[in-house]
């Protein structure tokens, strides 16, 4: 049986991820501004941390990269602040879900995939807190017990579209590449897991594709095309 990797943002919770991420913003400044934060300066430090975990070389977890950065921007981060980033992700941070909408055979899908016994791992990028990721999750109409794993910026060391990412997933897993299908949205961050062997297929319902890759060769195609290239048609 083959395991199962999911990308979550625009593939398994359709979005447009522009819209998306201004509305994650803007949430988020608006709950830590009375916090001391200055909201014109508290994106900018936020993406610093986020491109250091991008970037990330496997000698901290993203989580610990991200906090290195933001107080290198923004000063020692206290313990009370730490506890009010969590509970944004815990509130307000699901006002953003209005800007999302649920793929109805998100559900389907993955309810036929564990009745056949594969294996399903919620590879989102790990940029979020486990919290976050499994809050979106939710959003997509899905349970996260679902997944064996739902990688996040804790439980990581490299982020998409480092090819480590996968070989790391595999390595903690203990599965071959091989055993593997990856289904994502994004030709760039995705497509990359064909180099340690992983089947992909792109998902073109909400289609991020920068560098207009020829994806001929590629399974691609909408959910309907994808429930046929599994074999999961009646």
């Amino acid at each position: 049986m083959k395991t199962i990797f999911f990308d979550l943002d625009g593939t398994l919770l359709p979005q447009d991820l522009d819209v998306y991420i201004k509305d994650y913003f803007g949430y988020l400044v608006k709950y830590m501004t009375p916090y001391g934060f200055d909201p014109k300066r508290l994106p900018v430090s936020v993406w610093k941390g986020v491109n250091a975990m991008v970037v990330n070389d496997g000698s901290c977890t993203n989580q610990e990269r991200f906090w290195q950065v933001f107080e290198q921007e923004e000063g020692p981060v206290t313990p009370e602040i730490r506890d009010a980033f969590n509970r944004f992700y815990a509130t307000d941070y699901n006002k953003a879900q209005e800007v999302t909408w649920k793929a109805p055979q998100a559900a389907v899908l993955i309810d036929r995939l564990k009745e056949r016994g594969h294996r399903l791992i919620m590879a989102t990028n790990p940029l979020y807190p486990q919290i976050a990721s499994a809050e979106r999750t939710q959003w997509a109409g899905l349970d996260p017990n679902d997944f064996e794993l739902i990688t996040s910026y804790e439980n990581c060391t490299y982020c998409k579209p480092n090819i480590r990412y996968y070989t790391e997933i595999c390595e903690n897993i203990g599965e071959d590449p091989k055993n593997c299908i990856m289904i994502g949205n994004h030709t760039g961050e995705d497509l990359i897991a064909r180099e340690i062997g992983m089947d992909v297929f792109i998902l073109t319902d909400c289609l991020i594709d920068e560098d207009h890759v020829d994806l001929t060769d590629v399974p691609h195609g909408s959910f309907d095309e994808l429930f046929r290239w599994l074999g999961l048609t009646d």
